[in-house]
C-alpha cells in the first residue's frame, strides 16, 4: 500500500514538473548560428508516452541538416547536449531526444 501511494505522489509530482518550455525557441537559439537558412528549418514536438520524454524532430535543407549533424554525428551529438540541458534548468524530469531530417528532394 504504500509503495502504490508513493509511485502515484512520484508520478503527480512528475506531472506537476512538466516545463512548458519553447522547444522551438531553444533550439532555434542553439542552432541558428550554424545553419545557411534558419528560415527554412521546422522544429516539432512528436507526442510522446512518457511525459518525461520530450521528442523533437529538426527538418531543414540537405546541406543544413549535414552541417547540424556534423561528421559522425558530432555536431548532433553536442547539440543534444546542449538543448538537453533546459530541463535542468528548469528543474524539471524531462529527457529530450533529438531527431534529424532533411526536406529531400522529391522525383
Amino acid at each position: 500500500m504504500a509503495e502504490k501511494l508513493l509511485e502515484e505522489t512520484i508520478d503527480e509530482n512528475v506531472e506537476a514538473q512538466a516545463s512548458n518550455v519553447d522547444w522551438e525557441k531553444v533550439v532555434h537559439a542553439v542552432i541558428d548560428s550554424l545553419i545557411e537558412r534558419p528560415d527554412h528549418v521546422m522544429i516539432s514536438q512528436e507526442p510522446s508516452r512518457d511525459k518525461r520524454n520530450v521528442h523533437l524532430v529538426i527538418v531543414a535543407e540537405d546541406s543544413d541538416t549535414a552541417r547540424l549533424v556534423g561528421k559522425h554525428g558530432v555536431i548532433a551529438n553536442a547539440l543534444r547536449d546542449v538543448i538537453g540541458i533546459a530541463p535542468k534548468a528548469n528543474d524539471t524530469n524531462e529527457r529530450v531526444f533529438i531527431k534529424f531530417e532533411s526536406f529531400g528532394q522529391e522525383d
